[in-house]
């Protein structure tokens, strides 16, 4: 195991934590928000003071990493990024309790978006923007942030991959173009620039450049913080159509982006995956909108609500504008769903993934095919590519251990509270890193009745759905520490 390059990985990712803390702390003394200001000097002074003392110990570090030591850097350096990023609102009194404040920031982080929260308009404008750019950062990946600026790989560039690999969501991760500092790059780019569009878009019907940005920055991480009690619901028709189009847009895989910029487009509306994602959204909104009409006043409003809470949930974003807890069961259903597949493979959204969703199907279609016809040799091809036989197994074990940590997490939950579905679905919405759930996690309700040890359970829930699970169970696992001859 090798540790140095561990620790100058914390390092550095402490380093940029400790400095994308600037930005709230100027905030706040424009505001004159000075007691809030001095948390986020603390904040920065211990973060960049741990990340000083890392790199120290860590000079003469060897790059050379294996794929195990890519998961636990991973899982280990979220854990750390979270402990130190909590402090603004623990600091703060903001959030008085710590593992309240831990819980808010790994929600942030991994843009799930649950809340401990029973309203936030209390909150000092610092602490919302920091907690809408946890969501921001953690959308993207904060290690693909540090390999798109800090040129780590030389010539020797393997390890990078790894921990692209290891943070990156989805069933497996490519090179976009051969250098992996420039894919991480590429990856960015995109994101700031989806970003900024989504800003200008929201300033144009009226918000504010505060609410705005924050609103923008929840987005692009689909992770769903807004700066109102009610979510989206008292913003304007256009602002909801305007984050329902973007929330989409960040819910698609952004390898198809870049084949845009190539001007390979026709290969992008070839994907199967993509052409899935449409499907469900297209399919989820019609049969919602037939079952809720009734109770808007026009079917034009239907749509609207039905489109944007389909976006929120698939995508795993977690804004809202209705209580979709009182629609019919059948509409809540496919919403429950919804929170189970999830977005595409290399967004910034959560969930199972429609590229597994999809594996699924066609292993299943090829299962049956073979009990059939034993003699006939099937290949199953995505996207007119042969899918090779360790993906679909690595993507059968996924989905086993994804089923068993929620059922394990479950059981857990329903020790502190009576509601069978407000568990279940805490524990998937925190799994598929969702936000709200049902009955009393709902749209209307938040995650701060649960015990200590419900929402630590919830905590490692989200961040090993957010890590794809595996991190997080390497992590955890004594053969992974080992240290190698």
């Amino acid at each position: 195991m090798n540790y140095k390059m561990m620790g100058r990985f914390n390092a550095l990712i402490l380093a940029i934590e400790g400095v994308f803390m600037l930005p709230a702390l100027i905030i706040c003394l424009v505001g004159r928000e000075y007691s809030v200001a001095m948390a986020f000097v603390y904040s920065m002074l211990i973060t960049l003071g741990i990340s000083l003392v890392l790199f120290l110990l860590t000079r003469k570090a060897k790059k050379d990493f294996f794929a195990s030591e890519g998961l636990v850097c991973v899982g280990l350096s979220w854990i750390v990024m979270s402990l130190t990023g909590c402090l603004p609102f623990f600091l703060s009194g903001q959030i008085p309790s710590f593992v309240d404040a831990l819980f808010e920031t790994v929600s942030g982080f991994t843009t799930t978006g649950a809340s401990i929260l029973s309203e936030v308009e209390h909150l000092s404008k610092g602490i919302l923007y920091w907690r809408s750019f946890t969501n921001w950062l953690g959308g993207m990946g904060v290690l693909v942030f540090l390999l798109a600026i800090v040129p780590v790989g030389g010539k020797n560039e393997g390890f990078t991959m790894h921990l692209l690999r290891a943070e990156s969501p989805g069933p497996s991760v490519g090179k976009l173009v051969p250098k992996m500092r420039k894919t991480a790059s590429i990856l960015y780019l995109t994101y700031i620039v989806l970003t900024v569009g989504d800003i200008l878009f929201l300033l144009f019907g009226g918000m504010s450049v505060f609410d705005a940005v924050c609103t923008a920055m929840s987005t692009a991480g689909t992770g769903g913080f807004g700066v109102r009690n009610d979510s989206i619901a008292s913003f304007s028709p256009y602002i909801q159509w305007v984050c329902t189009v973007f929330m989409l847009l960040f819910g698609v895989n952004f390898s198809l982006y870049y084949l845009i910029l190539l001007g390979q487009v026709k290969a992008v509306f070839k994907s199967e995956e993509l052409r899935l994602y449409l499907g469900i959204v297209i399919g989820s909104v019609a049969m919602i909108t037939l079952n809720i009409s009734h109770a808007f006043q026009s079917v034009g409003e239907a749509i609207r609500q039905a489109g944007f809470q389909v976006a929120s949930i698939l995508t795993t974003t977690g804004f809202s504008t209705v209580d979709y807890e009182t629609w019919p069961t059948f509409s809540r259903s496919i919403l429950f769903v919804l929170m189970l597949i999830g977005g595409c493979a290399g967004s910034t959204s959560g969930g199972l993934k429609i590229m597994r969703v999809l594996m699924l199907i066609k292993a299943t279609g090829r299962n049956i095919g073979q009990i059939l016809h034993p003699n006939k040799v099937r290949k199953i091809r995505i996207d007119g590519q042969v899918v090779d036989e360790k993906t679909l197994v690595n993507t059968s074990f996924y989905f086993f251990a994804y089923m068993a940590l929620i059922f394990i997490s479950f059981l857990i939950l329903s020790l502190d509270t009576p509601s069978l579905l407000s568990d279940l679905s805490a524990v998937v919405a925190c799994v598929n890193n969702i936000g709200p759930g049902l009955e009393m996690v709902g749209p209307t309700g938040n995650y701060g009745s649960y015990s200590i040890l419900s929402k630590l359970v919830l905590i490692f829930d989200m961040l090993a759905g957010r890590l794809e699970l595996f991190p997080m169970l390497v992590l955890f696992s004594k053969s992974a520490w080992v240290r190698r001859a």
